[in-house]
């Protein structure tokens, strides 16, 4: 008698509505360049990638249009946030219903997964609550779990190279997490992943479980 095991389906980060104009683009621009010529994308694309360029192309022009503070400048540049957000969403359910439930092959359309449970603590470990992108390209803002007795936090992150495997690390200390840590620096359109540990009177906590986000 042979078992089946169901397979754990990878949902995307959609949180495109949220983000500003400007970083919209930047992420429209960096999934397009993950999804040209990628050999995982064999099914029909929801949308073609002419249209997503199009699109965000016209938001760049409406952003620029609007830095005079002009409300019907604005009110197009909020309209086509939302055409491209709306856009992106439909990709990333793409990805999630074409990468068969492998990490790497979702990771390759350029979207962020979401964490598939909401507390992946151990009782001493450092942990990361949450990431989010930060005010600026390049850049997250890192939100972590307290530790009983810890004097500071550290975090580290590295970009994602081929086959899964971190490249170097960079690692930053931190006395307080009652403010979200911001990380900078970093490459838009790279997958990163991200760890955080507690410092205390005895050393150090193990490194948390790692976190994939793609910066935008």
């Amino acid at each position: 008698m042979s078992t089946t095991t169901k397979q754990k389906r990878i949902k995307a980060i959609t949180n495109f509505r949220r983000m500003g104009p400007e970083i919209v683009v930047s992420t429209s621009e960096a999934i397009q360049a993950h999804f040209d010529k990628n050999p995982n994308a064999t099914a029909p694309l929801p949308v073609d990638m002419a249209t997503v360029k199009s699109t965000t192309d016209l938001l760049l022009a409406k952003i620029a249009a609007a830095k005079d503070g002009g409300k019907t400048a604005i009110a197009e540049k909020n309209h086509q946030k939302e055409v491209v957000a709306g856009l992106l969403e439909q990709l990333a359910h793409y990805a999630e219903a074409n990468c068969n439930g492998e990490m790497p092959t979702f990771l390759s359309f350029g979207f962020s997964p979401k964490s598939s449970s909401k507390k992946k603590t151990a009782p001493v470990s450092g942990s990361i609550r949450k990431i989010e992108p930060g005010e600026k390209s390049g850049e997250f803002k890192m939100t972590l779990m307290p530790v009983p007795d810890a004097g500071s936090y550290e975090v580290q992150w590295a970009p994602l190279g081929a086959g899964g495997v971190p490249g170097s690390w960079t690692s930053k200390a931190f006395t307080t997490v009652k403010a979200p840590v911001v990380i900078t620096g970093l490459n838009p359109g790279t997958s990163y992943v991200f760890q955080a540990r507690a410092v205390t009177k005895t050393g150090h906590s193990d490194w948390s479980e790692s976190v994939t986000r793609i910066a935008v």
